[in-house]
């Protein structure tokens, strides 16, 4: 269930720096923030920049596995869980990472979401996957493979000089 702050200057103390490493660096303001109390260990919460719907998560260290783990699922009418769905009211999945000092964000397209069985839709959809930030390195085929497609889908912001072109580009933004 969503929490509807409906404050457009209050933004939740987990979405802080998202916004200033983020949505600051483009003067774009972070809209009809709502915390989803559900997923409160993956900080759940959604919200709008412009006229884009964005779904946010952090991702979760995993101590025997290489990569991280997040969730996106729903409770459906039923009260049951479900992966999200294309048709869904989301433009992005943005997915935030921050590991041993090194932070990044994962920005998902539905559409991309939808093409790799993550969203029901073309496929069954999933209620959670595994990530892959830059700086890890996966040792199995599969993990490999995943690493190779989301890496499209990855800002690296450990450094204060980021290659903001990348980051308009994952969003959509004109200069």
């Amino acid at each position: 269930m969503a929490k509807n702050v409906n404050k457009t200057e209050w933004i939740p103390l987990f979405l802080k720096d998202t916004k200033e490493k983020l949505f600051d660096r483009f003067e774009l303001p972070l809209t009809n923030v709502q915390i989803e109390s559900e997923s409160n260990e993956y900080d759940a919460c959604h919200f709008q920049v412009k006229n884009i719907k964005i779904r946010y998560r952090k991702a979760k260290i995993t101590p025997k596995k290489t990569g991280l783990f997040v969730t996106l699922w729903k409770r459906n009418q039923l009260g049951i869980t479900e992966p999200f769905d294309k048709k869904d009211n989301t433009d992005i999945y943005l997915i935030s990472t921050n590991q041993k000092g090194k932070i990044g964000y994962f920005i998902f397209t539905k559409q991309v979401l939808n093409e790799k069985g993550i969203l029901t839709g073309k496929y069954e959809g999933k209620r959670g996957f595994r990530i892959y930030p830059s700086w890890d390195k996966p040792n199995n085929k599969q993990a490999i493979t995943t690493q190779n497609w989301q890496k499209l889908y990855f800002a690296d912001l450990t450094e204060k000089d980021t290659d903001l072109d990348s980051i308009r580009k994952l969003f959509s933004l004109s200069k």
